[in-house]
């Protein structure tokens, strides 16, 4: 197994030095950009308030808001000083927030305002100082020297900047904590199915992990584009949309709003992105809406029946998919959740420049991946260099089992939880995933489900829920579902498709004649012991995790 020694803050030290005027940040929709000189600058300036507060490293620093240029700053500028960052994902509601704050130990929050006015500092006792990412404001304090003590700080702060740095700020002057590798740099709250976060611990050698791979894999580069769409406070998006590119001298661009399929087609034609890092749910929302009903037209159906005029099509598809997508990019990297597998099987043959990799918050996120030529078809890659992976079964090849594995990216541990700590990572080092899935050649990895969601038949064999949503969720007029256990059969929970219905002119009492008949042409998709006895419909989206994945438990 191989092991990345690097010191990881050194890596950012010297990718701000020589790539000093090359540009490194903006906002979509802005005009402004920052070179990665002004971002270094920002970051010192950071560091400087961080002293005059009393920030000693490993303190506790949380940052909640959604996707900004002062988010990066904010996130780099803790980490780089040695303490730790505790990004909190906007979407958390005001009380589960509040409980990560507190729980973390956080003595500082910046905060968007616009989020700020539904928290309650009287709630958050050991926060010293609440300052707004947009304009920098003090918005609450508690320090015990005096009020406006923090504000005058900030007031003064360009005239100590300037007093440090007599002779202005130079590459030269960029310099970054030097951190045991072992030390926490970020607690990253999980936004878990399981009804409750847990804060995982990641420490500047698991960052290194993440970051020394993304570098060596060349996902980013000198000189390239990335637009940042994913939530940064998440692992995944953290990790590829800006640790790797700011290691890298790559130009960020800050998608700040919700990323809808359209939004996003937008950005992507703007920004011409040299790799795309998504979700499933991108992919499968423009697969639904806008390759479906294409290939589903009569005339299209009877095209794609004839050989040398199928390739044709498809090549044409092809080509749309990737100018959608910028035209510019090495390879789409999808993760974060499994991917459909009757989209895989599309974009797989219609030789779309596509991966599925493998994660999770507690590796930082990376277990697994494949460049796209490389990709097979139904995995979700390659275990790392620096992991191992392994699979409890008595055939790992082709019987399911829970994935397990160790190496430079697992986490510490969870937060001031040591009990949850030994569940999950054994006194060998493994830590168990939760998911069951096989292991190919090289560490190949394909992922069956989660073992919490598994289902035990009447017969003995094991059923996995996600496989047959996959299904469910391709047939006509279905948004989303859930297959769950009722009495010794799986009944299906349906969120319907409205806005496809309403562009057929369906009509809703056609649903249960419709759903009927999505139920029987499902069950001769599946194995005997998986058939859907009932479907039940729901007028409502399914809740779910900042994430986006549903909350299970709400429906066992």
């Amino acid at each position: 197994m191989t092991r990345y020694d690097e010191d990881v803050l050194g890596i950012y030290e010297r990718s701000f030095r020589d790539n000093w005027a090359l540009p490194a940040l903006t906002e979509y929709g802005s005009e402004e950009i920052l070179n990665y000189g002004e971002v270094a600058r920002r970051i010192a300036r950071l560091h400087l308030f961080y002293k005059q507060m009393g920030v000693k490293p490993g303190d506790k620093v949380a940052l909640l808001g959604k996707n900004s240029v002062t988010w990066v700053i904010c996130f780099m500028g803790t980490i780089t000083y040695g303490a730790t960052i505790v990004p909190v994902l906007a979407d958390f509601n005001a009380h589960d927030a509040q409980h990560i704050i507190n729980h973390s130990d956080a003595t500082l929050l910046f905060v968007s305002q616009s989020l700020w006015e539904t928290y309650d500092f009287d709630q958050m006792p050991q926060l010293k100082a609440v300052i707004s990412l947009e304009t920098r404001q003090v918005l609450a304090e508690r320090t015990g020297k005096g009020d406006g003590f923090v504000d005058k700080i900030i007031r003064n702060l360009t005239r100590k900047f300037r007093s440090v740095y007599r002779n202005g700020f130079k590459p030269e002057d960029v310099e970054f904590a030097s951190v045991d590798k072992d030390a926490t740099a970020i607690i990253n709250y999980t936004s878990g199915t399981t009804g409750f976060s847990k804060g995982v611990m990641l420490t500047f050698d698991n960052v290194c992990g993440n970051v020394v791979f993304g570098i060596r894999s060349k996902l980013h580069f000198e000189g390239s584009r990335a637009l940042s769409f994913l939530p940064l406070a998440h692992a995944y998006g953290c990790a590829f949309d800006m640790l790797v590119p700011l290691a890298t001298g790559t130009f960020i661009t800050l998608f700040g709003k919700v990323p809808t399929p359209r939004l996003l087609l937008a950005a992507l034609a703007q920004v011409r992105p040299n790799l795309v890092v998504c979700v499933p749910l991108i992919l499968e929302k423009i697969y639904r809406k806008q390759i479906v009903p294409m290939i589903t037209r009569r005339a299209i159906r009877w095209a794609l029946a004839v050989p040398f005029v199928d390739t044709a099509i498809y090549a044409k598809i092809r080509n749309k998919l990737v100018d959608a997508f910028g035209g510019c990019f090495e390879e789409v990297i999808i993760g974060g959740a499994p991917l459909n597998g009757e989209v895989e099987a599309f974009l797989y043959k219609i030789k779309f420049p596509f991966t599925v990799g493998y994660g999770m918050t507690e590796c930082g996120p990376l277990i697994s991946y494949t460049p796209w030529r490389e990709f097979v078809q139904g995995s979700c890659g390659q275990t790392l260099p620096n992991m191992e992976s392994k699979v409890n079964s008595d055939d790992p090849t082709s019987v399911p089992g829970e994935i397990c594995v160790r190496g430079q990216n697992r986490m510490k541990g969870y937060y001031k939880n040591p009990a949850v700590t030994r569940e999950v990572i054994d006194s060998d080092g493994w830590l168990h995933t939760g998911d069951m899935g096989t292991r190919g050649t090289y560490g190949t990895l394909s992922i069956k489900g989660r073992y919490k969601t598994m289902i035990l038949s009447a017969s003995g064999q094991n059923i996995y829920p996600e496989e047959i949503e996959a299904k469910l969720n391709n047939m006509p007029y279905v948004n989303e579902s859930l297959i769950v256990e009722r009495g010794k059969g799986l009944t299906a929970i349906v969120y319907p498709d409205y806005e496809r219905m309403d562009a057929d002119g369906i009509e809703v009492s056609q649903l249960t004649e419709l759903m009927e008949r999505n139920r029987q042409d499902l069950n001769g998709l599946v194995a005997p012991y998986e058939k859907v006895d009932h479907i039940q419909l729901t007028p409502h989206e399914f809740e779910k995790t900042p994430k986006k994945s549903i909350k299970r438990y709400l429906y066992s």
